[in-house]
């Protein structure tokens, strides 16, 4: 069901934690489900992201998911770091089954949140980024329940 990527990134999550006073903070969830994550940015003067942390409160494939993202956005400039979709984590990750696919929607808006959060904080607007949602909803996946 499950690929070996999906299971070694539940099983030995990359970047868990907090980054105290983080340059941006980002939480989404999925009310259905249940799945909350946060993912904290550390981003440099250049929009270098130095450091990416998460916590999520869900299923296998959220964690899975949350911990593939901060991989793929570590060392990315913010412009880079807002390319990268729930698509992008799902082919990191060699797939996830249908009714995970959220879990990857979840991870791409936590991303987008908290660089929401970083463009906040620094009074910038960041081309390309719109206003996060904070609850991702089942309509808004290809397969539903």
């Amino acid at each position: 069901m499950y690929s070996e990527k999906v299971m070694d990134h539940f099983s030995n999550p990359r970047n868990v934690g907090e980054i105290e006073n983080a340059s941006g903070v980002g939480t989404v969830g999925n009310a259905k489900c249940g799945d909350i994550m946060r993912m904290y940015l550390d981003i440099d003067e250049d929009g270098v992201i130095k450091d990416c942390k998460f916590k999520t409160f869900g299923c296998g494939a959220a964690v899975a998911t949350s911990s593939m993202a901060t991989e793929l956005v570590r060392g990315k400039t913010v412009q880079e770091a807002l390319q990268v979709t729930n698509k992008a984590v799902m082919e990191a990750l060699d797939g996830l089954p249908p009714v995970k696919v959220h879990c990857s929607l979840l991870a791409e808006e936590a991303i987008h949140a908290a660089l929401w959060d970083y463009a906040e904080k620094n009074h910038i607007v960041i081309d390309g980024l719109e206003k996060p949602k904070s609850d991702i909803h089942e309509e808004e996946e290809d397969e539903e329940y």
